[in-house]
C-alpha cells in the first residue's frame, strides 16, 4: 500500500508543475530605424489575474556555442510589452540572439528567443535634411546623411548608401504621377533638363542596396528655377538703388554739410565787426560805457557827468536896401517883395521894398554908407551861422550824448 502511494505521487509531480507555469510571451517583433532598436511582444492579460513582469535578455550569436553563456540583461521585472535596446551597444554589423519570459508569484514562463542582424534587420531612415537652390535654370539638390541614435551619419555604418530622387514640373504634373528619376550616392546633386523660371518639386529616398532596403521619400519640397534677368528689372534694380543711396548717403551728408555751414557762420562769420566796435565791445575796464549788470556793490542811479545842449538857430530878417542904379519904375515895382537868400541852415531872409523914397530924399553917399553897413552884417551873420553848425557836427562825431540813466 505504501509502494502504491509512492508510485501515485510521483506521478501527479510533473503535472503540478505544468500546471503551474506561465504562458509566454506571443510575436517577438523589432521596431528598428537606423540604429534605433525597440523590441515589442504581446501577452494576453487574461491568463492570470496577477501582476506580470518581464525580463529580457541578450547575447552575441557566436557565444551560444560556449558551455558557459553569458547574457546581458537589459530590461528586468518590467510591466510594459517593450524593451528599448538603443543604449545598449549592439554593433550594426554584428549578430545577437534576443531572449524574453514572463514571471509572476515566483513562477517563470520558458524564454522566447529571436535573433537579430541590424545589418540586415534594420530599418534605413530617409534622409534628414534636404535642400534646394536656384542656378539660372537649375537645381542644386543638397542632402544631408540620415543620422544614427547617437546623431552621427549612417554611413559610417553603410558605406555604400545611395539616393534615389524624384522631381517635376508643379504647373505640368501637379500630382507628382510623372515624375524623372535621378540616382546618385554624392550628397550634391544637380538636376538637369530644367525649364527657366519654373517650379519644380522634389522627393528623396535613402537605399541600400545590398540587403535591398529602401527607406521611405522625404517630403515633397518645391523651389523654382531662375533665368537670364529681363532688362526691366534691371532698370527697377538700379533704380531702387540709386534711391536707397541717395536717402542713406546723400541726405545725411547734406545735413552734415548745412549742420557745419550753421555752426561756422555762427562762430566764425565771414563779415567781421569794424575794429572799433570790436574794441568797445570787448573793453572791460570800470570806466568803460560798455552795457553790463549792476552787481551789488554798484550805486543805485547813474547819472550823466554832463549834459551838451545845442543852441537854437536864429532867423534874422535883414532889410537890404535896393541899389541906387535902378530907376524909380523898378523900385515901385519891387515894394512889399521879400527875397529869401539862402545861406546854408542860418536862416537868414533878405527884405526889399519900402527904401525907395529914402532913397529919393537922401543923398547918394548915405545911400552907399547904408548898403556897405548892411552886407557886411550879413557876411557877419553868415560866418557866425556856419561856425556853430561845424561845432555841432563835431560835437555828433564824437559821440557826446550823454543821457542820464
Amino acid at each position: 500500500m505504501n509502494v502504491g502511494f509512492a508510485l501515485v505521487l510521483l506521478w501527479s509531480l510533473p503535472i503540478t508543475n505544468v500546471l503551474a507555469e506561465l504562458p509566454q510571451p506571443q510575436n517577438l517583433t523589432l521596431l528598428t530605424l537606423n540604429t534605433q532598436y525597440v523590441l515589442t511582444w504581446d501577452w494576453d492579460q487574461t491568463t492570470t489575474g496577477n501582476a506580470v513582469t518581464f525580463t529580457v535578455e541578450y547575447m552575441a550569436k557566436y557565444k551560444m556555442k560556449m558551455k558557459k553563456k553569458n547574457w546581458s540583461r537589459v530590461c528586468e521585472r518590467t510591466t510594459h510589452t517593450r524593451c528599448d535596446l538603443t543604449g545598449s551597444d549592439l554593433h550594426y554589423l554584428g549578430m545577437y540572439v534576443l531572449r524574453v519570459r514572463a514571471s509572476a508569484d515566483g513562477v517563470n514562463s520558458h524564454w522566447v528567443y529571436k535573433d537579430f542582424c541590424p545589418d540586415i534587420d534594420a530599418s534605413l531612415g530617409p534622409p534628414s535634411r534636404v535642400e534646394l537652390a536656384p542656378v539660372k535654370n537649375l537645381l542644386d539638390v543638397t542632402i544631408s546623411d540620415p543620422l544614427t541614435s547617437t546623431q552621427g551619419s549612417m554611413k559610417e555604418h553603410v558605406p555604400f548608401l545611395d539616393y534615389r530622387i524624384l522631381y517635376w514640373s508643379r504647373s505640368d504634373d501637379p500630382q507628382g504621377l510623372k515624375p524623372k528619376v535621378v540616382d546618385s550616392s554624392n550628397n550634391l546633386v544637380t538636376l538637369p533638363e530644367l525649364e527657366a523660371w519654373t517650379w519644380y518639386c522634389v522627393m528623396i529616398q535613402s537605399r541600400y542596396d545590398y540587403y535591398n532596403k529602401t527607406s521611405s521619400y522625404t517630403e515633397p519640397q518645391c523651389r523654382q528655377t531662375e533665368g537670364d534677368t529681363p532688362y526691366w528689372q534691371i532698370f527697377l534694380y538700379f533704380l531702387v538703388s540709386m534711391t536707397l543711396c541717395f536717402l542713406l548717403v546723400l541726405l545725411p551728408s547734406y545735413a552734415a554739410f548745412r549742420f557745419y555751414r550753421v555752426l561756422k557762420n555762427t562762430f566764425y562769420p565771414s563779415i567781421q565787426l569794424p575794429a572799433h566796435i570790436q574794441e568797445y565791445l570787448c573793453d572791460s575796464s570800470p570806466g568803460s560805457d560798455m552795457p553790463r549788470l549792476l552787481t551789488a556793490d554798484s550805486e543805485a542811479e547813474l547819472c550823466c557827468d554832463k549834459l551838451t545842449i545845442c543852441p537854437e538857430v536864429l532867423l534874422l530878417d535883414i532889410h537890404v536896401p535896393p541899389p541906387l542904379t535902378a530907376p524909380p519904375s523898378e523900385l515901385e515895382q519891387d515894394s512889399g517883395k521879400h527875397i529869401r537868400q539862402d545861406s546854408g541852415d542860418s536862416g537868414i531872409y533878405s527884405t526889399e521894398g519900402g527904401s525907395a523914397q529914402q532913397g529919393r530924399s537922401g543923398g547918394e553917399p548915405i545911400r552907399r554908407d547904408q548898403e556897405v553897413d548892411s552886407w557886411q552884417t550879413l557876411e557877419q551873420v553868415k560866418m557866425e551861422a556856419m561856425g556853430r553848425e561845424s561845432a555841432d557836427e563835431r560835437d555828433l562825431d564824437e559821440g557826446v550824448v550823454d543821457v542820464c540813466v
